[in-house]
């Protein structure tokens, strides 16, 4: 846009999850462009890994699922947290949805006046959904945990 706009606000599109059938206890992470990944490894570990201590967990064991969910400029912070998740927690199965999804701007102009300018874009959108139970392998999008000895083999590589 021309140097006299500025963005006054965004309003992302309603989408539905795009996961059928999850429970109703998962854990859902929506990452944005500003959020700290330091705050949303340490909420969404705490509860995975079962720690009562302040977040409200009940019971032993922690979640048996979480969702991070991005989109725009988000979807890299988004796919970081997943893999940060993964490894620390280790054995968790995957299952990953892309798609697109609408978002409304609202510009206003810095001259003189009340001008707005309503953009309407299409923006990437990511969903990943981290389990520690089994998920269907013939899912598109899914991934396996990782094994033992194929993070063996790949920290051998890198250091040979």
């Amino acid at each position: 846009l021309e140097h006299n706009w500025r963005q006054r606000h965004r309003v992302p599109g309603r989408t539905p999850c795009p996961f059928p059938g999850l429970a109703s206890g998962v854990l859902e992470m929506r990452v944005k462009e500003g959020s700290k990944i330091r705050n949303l490894m340490g909420f969404a570990m705490a509860r995975m890994q079962g720690d009562v201590s302040g977040v409200g967990v009940s019971g032993g064991g922690g979640l048996r699922q979480v969702v991070f969910s991005g989109s725009g400029r988000a979807v890299t912070k988004t796919i970081t947290c997943a893999e940060i998740m993964k490894r620390k927690v280790g054995s968790l199965h995957q299952l990953t949805k892309l798609r697109y999804k609408g978002v409304r701007e609202v510009w206003v102009s810095h001259e003189g006046g009340a001008s707005e300018m309503t953009v309407h874009r299409t923006v990437p959108s990511i969903s990943i959904l981290l389990s520690k139970d089994p998920l269907d392998p013939q899912e598109p999008g899914y991934q396996p945990p990782e094994t033992l000895s194929s993070n063996r083999r790949e920290i051998c590589l890198r250091d040979s």
